[in-house]
């Protein structure tokens, strides 16, 4: 009977991924890179593109892109030498019953995106294509909600062709749309950049940078997982995080010097291109919405010890039912809650390598680290409301300490 589940299975949402169901490199390459491949992320862009001349602009997107490399890669490596994803080393690190708060903040933002994403599809769309009425609205938020879900519902094989698909067709589309808006501009996109106003500093970019994605990076072992080794995990980690990203911020940028949006969906519109602008807003936020949901299916699976597919159906219906209200009311929660997560990531680090031997099974070690806990709720505490320095670094500073000190206590 176990035999015959494994075989069902092919997510394993409850064991570690065994040598002979991990993925080729470029496959999961696909996978990372149309994980960044988010709307949300291109109104980081417009946000850097007002405050900083195009070098500010370029220096924030290394120095963040080096530091959310760095945190994802490791995330990366973990997840892919251990084989087990984000819930399942929760697990191990926080304790059985501890896991549960990971879990639920990890289900919580990964839903919360998700709504927000079929909703960025569907307002511009309708009221581009149907006027903007209510009912259009409703309508396309079914639509894309009941695809978006579809595809992470079959897991992830389906995740994997859909990566397939959009990556290509988005950086593609998205890079000849961004070198068409420049070329109509007034001089060079350096003279575009210098109309910024100034207010912001490489590293209050670089924050954002980080910020825009850390949340999502904070799953990266629930992908990773499929690798062939951690040094696979970690390399295509940073490389396709950093390449995904650091497009989604130029689009973002280009489309506020270009349209005065922050969503090359209206570059697109200008020059033209309304139908490929509509299959590249579309594909662009499936890639990552699906990722999402895929999440949050494991995290509630994890809490009620269930099967994924019925947490990815429930957590997809709820997602695309609050889309619209999502939207336009939950955003700034959002932006909050994702400094919450980078110390839940930090302690599952700090916790593989400091206790490799004990990672070669699943079972937990205790039912509830309360260091580990305590130091994700210290840390989001901080993250949140020290004025100073970067949130998640500082968050991710105090719950490494916690950690640390709980773990020296117990020992």
């Amino acid at each position: 009977m176990s035999n015959q589940n494994e075989k069902v299975d092919i997510d394993y949402a409850s064991a570690k991924v065994p040598k002979d169901s991990r993925r080729g490199m470029i496959t999961m390459f696909m996978i990372m890179l149309g994980f960044t491949f988010f709307s949300a992320s291109m109104w980081t862009g417009q946000q850097l593109a007002d405050g900083l001349d195009f070098y500010g602009f370029v220096k924030s997107l290394l120095l963040g892109g080096i530091i959310l490399g760095l945190y994802t890669g490791l995330l990366g490596y973990v997840g892919a030498e251990s084989g087990m994803s984000l819930d399942l080393l929760a697990r191990k690190s926080f304790g059985r019953k501890g896991s549960y708060l990971p879990s639920a903040m990890i289900a919580f933002t990964q839903i919360g995106w998700f709504g927000v994403g079929v909703a960025m599809f569907a307002i511009p769309v309708s009221k581009e294509l149907l006027g903007g009425s209510t009912a259009a609205e409703w309508a396309l938020v079914i639509i894309a909600g009941v695809c978006m879900t579809a595809s992470a519902y079959f897991g992830i094989e389906s995740l994997t062709i859909i990566s397939y698909i959009a990556v290509p067709c988005v950086a593609i589309l998205g890079t000849i749309s961004m070198v068409l808006a420049v070329m109509r501009g007034d001089g060079t996109i350096i003279d575009q950049f210098a109309k910024s106003s100034g207010s912001l500093t490489v590293i209050g970019g670089a924050g954002l940078v980080i910020g825009s994605f850390v949340s999502g990076g904070t799953a990266t072992p629930n992908f990773t997982r499929f690798a062939k080794s951690g040094k696979s995990g970690m390399i295509t980690t940073i490389v396709a995080f950093f390449i995904g990203n650091s497009l989604m911020f130029f689009m973002g940028g280009i489309s506020s010097i270009f349209a005065g949006s922050n969503d090359i969906f209206e570059v697109m519109i200008n020059l033209g291109l309304f139908y490929l602008a509509i299959l590249v807003l579309g594909l662009n936020i499936w890639t990552t919405n699906d990722n999402a949901l895929y999440s949050a299916g494991l995290g509630l699976a994890n809490i009620f010890g269930t099967r994924k597919k019925p947490m990815v159906l429930f957590s997809g219906i709820f997602g695309t039912a609050t889309a619209i209200w999502l939207y336009w009311n939950f955003c700034g929660w959002l932006n909050i809650l994702n400094c919450t997560l980078p110390p839940v990531g930090i302690i599952l680090i700090l916790s593989y390598f400091m206790n490799k031997d004990k990672y070669d099974d699943i079972e937990p070690n205790q039912e509830v680290n309360w260091f580990a806990v305590i130091g994700v709720i210290l840390g989001a505490i901080v993250a949140n409301v020290v004025p100073f320095g970067i949130p998640s670094i500082n968050g991710m500073a105090v719950a490494a300490i916690c950690f640390l000190v709980g773990n020296k206590m117990s020992k």
